[in-house]
């Protein structure tokens, strides 16, 4: 049975919605289609995670309808019928399990905050003092990368005043990618996806701010144990090793 992992974009979260949680056919039979809402931040590591999670579960189909956290956790609020929730940071898992609309939150993998500049380095910035005064990009503040930066930016250096803010880490490194301003600040594994697109410069560990990421089962979900053995795998020894090799970090 060959089955295709759909990774969506945010600008088609809706589109894939509409179908999420239907059961869909395969050669062997029907199997149950699960969908991910996951952190942009997760794209290309969940690709190498989906696979795995169907070869080991042939008859469950994922999909993954990517986007900034809080964007993901107001989907869930307007009731899109996704089955688990994949966040970076705990600020929009924790009130969405207050509500009661996510349930089984657990913890799997951390990520560290990193510089990231055009190919080059143009503007020669060679740590967080050289973006005083810079022209830097950060995502914006409601989201996980955000708060994280926030963050950064008042214990390690208040005197970095960012000129634009970004919906998600995919897009700071677009605007990075393409030379559009002298550094931006995302997290270590969105650097090593880039490959050559980006140069990354790292940030002392002392001075650095780690985001935490947790799954969740969404309450309301049509597929419930479906979603619990994703979240579940998360967990496990194959998925944690594609983690690791993405550059992320254990969870805390």
């Amino acid at each position: 049975m060959i089955r295709r992992l759909t990774l969506v974009g945010a600008a088609a979260v809706l589109a894939v919605l509409g179908t999420a949680c239907t059961s869909s056919p395969s050669a062997d039979g029907d199997a149950t289609t699960i969908t991910v809402g996951a952190a942009s931040s997760l794209t290309d590591v969940f690709a190498t995670i989906g696979e795995g999670f169907m070869q080991d579960n042939p008859d469950v189909t994922v999909t993954f309808s990517f986007a900034g956290s809080s964007a993901i956790a107001e989907q869930i609020r307007g009731g899109a019928p996704l089955d688990a929730f994949a966040s970076a940071g705990t600020s929009s898992m924790d009130p969405l399990a207050a509500e009661g609309l996510v349930t089984e939150v657990a913890a799997f993998a951390s990520n560290s905050l990193i510089i990231a500049t055009p190919p080059g380095n143009p503007a020669d910035i060679t740590g967080l003092g050289d973006l005083v005064g810079a022209t830097v990009v950060v995502c914006q503040e409601q989201v996980p990368c955000g708060v994280a930066t926030e963050r950064l930016i008042e214990q390690s250096a208040p005197d970095i005043a960012p000129v634009s803010y970004e919906p998600d880490v995919v897009s700071v490194l677009g605007k990075i990618a393409a030379d559009e301003a002298d550094a931006g600040i995302v997290y270590v594994t969105d650097v090593l996806s880039a490959g050559v697109r980006v140069e990354g410069i790292a940030i002392p560990a002392e001075d650095n701010v780690s985001t935490t990421y947790q799954a969740a089962i969404v309450t309301e979900s049509a597929n419930a144990d479906a979603a619990a053995r994703f979240v579940d795998y998360l967990r496990g020894p194959q998925a944690q090793a594609a983690l690791a090799a993405a550059g992320f970090e254990p969870a805390p």
